[in-house]
């Protein structure tokens, strides 16, 4: 189990190489995979897991970035969460996966509420009216005040 000094840890970890990094950022997609036959024509044997290096020999893999992994492999190199279970798109960017969240999180641009001012992180739900973008909590009727 981590500690809370672990997981900040592993986020400025995460952060500083994100900074440092020169590379592109690319927008996958991942597949789930039923597993060949162990012993069939084309399979070539069980495929190894990019994440842990072991045998996959489980019924379903998942392929992303040309590799093959276990479910509980493929997570995000931010937030650990298990990439298979929030939707099939992940974004690499200096080596590292991540999920949509986190990617916007660290690099979404962001924009700021036409009624308070503040910014508008790029993963929050917002509304928007002509080329207007509000927090939900800030979009009301200019006539009566009525959210």
């Amino acid at each position: 189990m981590l500690s809370h000094a672990d997981t900040s840890n592993k986020k400025q970890d995460v952060e500083v190489a994100l900074n440092r990094a020169l590379a592109g950022v690319s927008k996958m997609t991942m597949d789930v995979k039923s597993g060949a036959p162990k012993n069939g024509p084309t399979s070539g044997g069980p495929q190894e897991c990019a994440g842990c290096g072991k045998q996959i020999t489980e019924r379903y893999l998942l392929k992303a970035l040309d590799m093959f992994w276990h479910e509980d492999c493929l997570k995000c190199g931010c937030c650990d969460c298990r990439l298979g279970e929030v939707g099939s798109t992940l974004y690499t960017k200096a080596n590292l996966i991540l999920c949509k969240r986190d990617y916007l999180r660290l690099f979404g641009s962001t924009g700021y509420c036409a009624a308070c001012s503040k910014v508008i992180p790029a993963f929050e739900m917002v509304m928007r009216a002509r080329n207007n973008v509000y927090h939900l909590e800030c979009f009301a009727c200019q006539q009566c005040n009525h959210r």
